[in-house]
């Protein structure tokens, strides 16, 4: 018969058997992710394609002989893929993701190959050929967007948010990466950005194509890393700060010292590779020691049950807002009923397109983004004529980095909430997105009072590439947070529909004002160029305007909705302490 200390020596030992074995194998599934992550940065940051518009635009018009309103509508060529952003989701319905995401590389390689051969006068192509060639390059631009989301949910379902904004905000420094290439090899030719926007994102499709083939199964991510996965995020975001930081103060002065820049800013792309690594390894060894001297409390199978449900929760709440965390026999508003109209009270319930549209937070929010982010957007659209006019076009180059540079910062500050503790400061993130716009009519301000200062027109430049890049990057979340995550594709497609109609309507009054200051200036080529303050002057105003309505309409928003996040607050520390309670601290 075998005795009870021999019974609990065999449970132990086969529990520490089995903890060994799944460890390891958890331990794996954790570094692929991190690998994916890596992956999804390097695609950020290389296709963000459309921020070096302002590079080659001159020439373009140049080369094109058409007017500024004509060359308005091919940047919203480039904006409107955007409209079309619904059939990538439609593409990974029927294709796996690495092919939907080659698929967007084989777009641009088409888009932007056929226009580099126009600027070089290989080929000559009609304006409306130009037009769709500018609709593909930016639907690629699209496709990609939504591969890097789709890796980002599925790979950390309770750290999205810091997922999201970390990634996405290597996409601000696709201009600047771009900048330094181009200063390596050719300086001389701005046809090269187009080149490069053909093949580099190909190029990096390759590269990340391993690791998106060896994603982690789901069942072998631990529910219950979110804490871990914070503290690897954070190390992550430094590490961002820094990169941004290089590309922003370092300018190459000529072709070898921009090479050995370049060098160094493809160092600290790879860095990222490593910190995940050596985090989960000490880890991983840490728990194989301790487990071999530390005793473990064994626990019946109904609280290892409930100690995974509780955390999976308190995860779920403290990373996640988007999750369903309150039923909605808690939240008063049944789906279809009469109240969906009314105010948002609670966080995480699935909205359906008709419904979105019927909710005045959505308008609200929509209206934020559109004199917000679209409208930074038409302004780096415009840089390159913004700063030819004012008399700045040799630092065309630099004014084009520091935007994508403080663009860059802004979307990595839109993870503040998720790292700030909400016992020292709490706020909704509709009220950063508030706080975020705030920047945008102080810069039209400054570029309308001293435009012609070179100082002004890069603090201008600085202050909405910030205020733009924290929406771009905040916006995914918020779109989850307010009308619920499942459907999350389909109702940001619905919000930035106003990035194409801001870009056509902004820029063709930008281009309105220009071409009429124009007519009595002398041409270059056959286009015909303004010079002057007064080309952008009534445009910077107006835009200026406008910014102050989208801070108005961010901070109604944040109004309607500080009940919602207050309920998920509050519920969010209930089962804290509860999962405190039960687990004696």
């Amino acid at each position: 018969m075998t005795s009870p200390n021999t019974y609990f020596s065999h449970q132990t030992q086969s529990f520490y058997c089995t903890r060994l074995l799944i460890v390891p194998a958890t331990m794996v599934g954790q570094s692929r992710k991190w690998m994916v992550l890596v992956a999804t940065i390097w695609i950020q940051a290389f296709t963000g394609t459309n921020l070096d518009f302002s590079a080659y635009s001159s020439e373009l018009k140049s080369v094109l002989g058409v007017s500024q309103v004509q060359l308005n509508y091919l940047a919203t060529a480039s904006d409107l893929g955007k409209a079309v952003g619904w059939s990538s989701g439609l593409a990974l319905m029927w294709l796996p993701l690495w092919a939907v995401m080659f698929a967007a590389a084989a777009m641009g390689l088409i888009g932007y190959g056929a226009q580099w051969l126009v600027l070089t006068n290989a080929i000559t192509l009609p304006y409306s050929v130009v037009f769709i060639l500018c609709l593909l390059a930016g639907c690629s631009i699209c496709w990609f967007n939504t591969v890097c989301f789709v890796l980002c949910i599925k790979n950390f379902p309770s750290s999205m948010p810091l997922a999201l904004s970390l990634t996405v905000s290597f996409n601000g420094v696709s201009a600047a990466l771009y900048n330094l290439v181009v200063k390596s090899f050719n300086p001389s030719s701005s046809a090269t950005y187009l080149l490069l926007n053909a093949l580099i994102p190909l190029f990096t499709s390759v590269v990340a194509l391993i690791p998106i083939l060896r994603q982690p199964p789901l069942d072998s991510l631990d529910p219950d890393a979110g804490k871990r996965d914070k503290l690897t995020f954070l190390k992550l975001n430094m590490l961002a700060f820094v990169t941004g930081l290089y590309l922003l103060f370092l300018h190459p002065s000529d072709s070898s010292t921009a090479r050995l820049l370049l060098y160094g800013a493809i160092f600290l792309l790879i860095i990222p590779l490593a910190i995940p690594g050596i985090f989960y390894d000490g880890e991983w060894f840490s728990r194989t020691i301790s487990s071999s001297f530390i005793p473990v409390d064994y626990a019946g199978a109904d609280d290892l049950q409930l100690h995974k449900q509780l955390l999976s929760r308190d995860s779920g709440l403290a990373h996640s807002p988007a999750s369903h965390v309150m039923s909605r026999e808690h939240s008063g508003v049944e789906e279809g009923s009469s109240g969906e109209t009314d105010r948002l009270v609670m966080l995480g319930q699935e909205h359906k397109a008709g419904m979105v549209i019927r909710r005045l937070e959505f308008w609200l929010y929509y209206v934020a983004y559109f004199c917000g982010g679209t409208l930074g957007l038409v302004y780096s659209n415009n840089l390159g004529q913004i700063a030819q006019s004012l008399g700045h076009g040799l630092i065309t180059s630099k004014l084009i980095a520091i935007y994508a540079s403080f663009s860059f910062f802004g979307r990595l500050l839109s993870a503040a909430p998720d790292f700030i503790p909400t016992n020292v400061v709490y706020l909704p993130r509709t009220g950063w997105l508030a706080i975020a716009l705030l920047p945008t009519p102080v810069a039209f301000s400054l570029l309308s009072a001293f435009g012609g200062n070179a100082l002004a027109i890069q603090a201008g430049t600085a202050l909405i590439g910030l205020s733009s890049g924290f929406i771009f990057a905040a916006a995914v979340s918020i779109t989850s947070e307010l009308f619920g995550p499942c459907r999350m594709g389909v109702n940001h497609n619905i919000l930035i529909t106003n990035i194409p109609i801001g870009s056509l309507v902004y820029g063709f009054l930008a281009a309105t004002v220009y071409d009429s200051k124009a007519t009595a200036m002398a041409g270059v080529g056959e286009a015909l160029v303004c010079m002057g303050r007064e080309c952008y002057l009534l445009t910077f105003v107006g835009w200026g305007c406008i910014s102050v309505v989208g801070v108005g309409s961010s901070v109604m928003l944040f109004l309607r909705t500080r009940h919602a996040y207050h309920r998920f607050e509050t519920s969010r520390k209930s089962i804290i302490c509860l999962s405190e309670f039960v687990y004696g601290g």
